[in-house]
């Protein structure tokens, strides 16, 4: 039988791609935090890699913070689809940014391919030990007396956490007053020292300052209060059906081998089945999840839409 060229080279391919998934990883495989180091997404995203490692792989976890995320997450996107480069996505550069930025250089949903959803945490809105406000009720008189007097920080315009403030102060009818930062070291020592009102961030970010005395909750953004602060009220319990979570989640560059898809998820999966690293991620205040790749596929495009109506109605934009 004679096969014509064409076929011969997509038999080719199909085999090449066949041996790449058999021998795959035969290096260290790079996972990229499109975020300084310290914060949440970092300190899931080693958590979760010293596990898989444990199951074969080589990871290398390398910080590549900027622009709200979008380097870190672009330089996955743009290395070559063979299985050696992912990044551990996040809300905010997955779902909210595609809205935000003017132009985004790239597309979450054409130019990457999800492999698993990781973990989601609530938010968590917090002031220094010294603050006169010790609840959210306190927080919403004053900034009702004085409009725009209460001021709040969060690590970035466009993120979760500041989005997660503009809708509250919709729903509670007050204005605070934003103060964007760059990272979640500088913002969380600021609010400490009291040169802020409020820090708004996810759990994992600012559970260690909380547990250690330096922070107090006054609330979180989860449906329900979270397990890890069960003593914090949900602002659901006083603004009705109000939520506001952050969701962890690695891809990798468009057109990945489904061979490569298929393994790194279900070993992400089991890892995360692991009683060790549920109890590690719980202690940062995250919750495990875990996915197949259609079901994150389906929360990024859902999340965008979602989140790009609120990012319209916020007025936030970033050319």
């Amino acid at each position: 039988m004679k096969f014509s060229r064409p076929l011969l080279t997509l038999a080719g391919c199909a085999l090449a791609a066949s041996l790449h998934a058999q021998t795959w990883p035969s290096k260290p495989v790079r996972l990229i935090v499109p975020f300084p180091a310290g914060g949440g997404t970092d300190l899931i995203t080693r958590e979760v890699a010293n596990k898989v490692t444990g199951s074969g792989y080589t990871f290398v976890v390398e910080n590549k913070p900027g622009s709200g995320g979008n380097i870190g997450v672009d330089a996955a996107a743009k290395a070559p689809s063979d299985g050696y480069t992912f990044v551990m996505g996040q809300t905010s550069n997955l779902a909210i940014n595609p809205t935000l930025y003017a132009k985004l250089p790239y597309d979450p949903v054409k130019d990457l391919t999800p492999i698993s959803l990781v973990a989601s945490a609530p938010l968590v809105i917090v002031v220094g030990t010294a603050s006169p406000y010790k609840t959210l009720a306190d927080v919403v008189a004053a900034a009702k007396a004085q409009p725009g007097s209460i001021n709040y920080a969060t690590s970035g315009n466009g993120t979760v956490a500041h989005l997660a403030a503009e809708s509250f102060q919709r729903v509670a009818n007050v204005k605070l007053t934003h103060i964007p930062y760059k990272g979640a070291a500088q913002g969380a020592t600021d609010v400490m020292s009291g040169q802020v009102h409020l820090y708004v961030s996810s759990i994992p970010t600012l559970l260690g300052h909380i547990k250690s005395g330096k922070m107090r909750p006054i609330a979180v953004t989860s449906l329900r209060r979270a397990d890890d602060l069960p003593q914090v009220p949900a602002i659901a319990e006083s603004y009705k059906d109000f939520e506001a979570v952050t969701w962890f989640g690695i891809a990798g560059p468009a057109n990945l081998p489904k061979e490569v898809v298929a393994k790194l998820n279900a070993d992400i999966n089991k890892a995360l089945k692991d009683p060790e690293l549920r109890k590690k991620l719980g202690d940062q205040g995250a919750d495990v999840a875990g996915s197949t790749p259609d079901q994150f596929a389906k929360l990024i495009r859902d999340d965008i839409v979602r989140w790009g109506r609120t990012v319209r109605e916020s007025g936030a934009r970033i050319d």
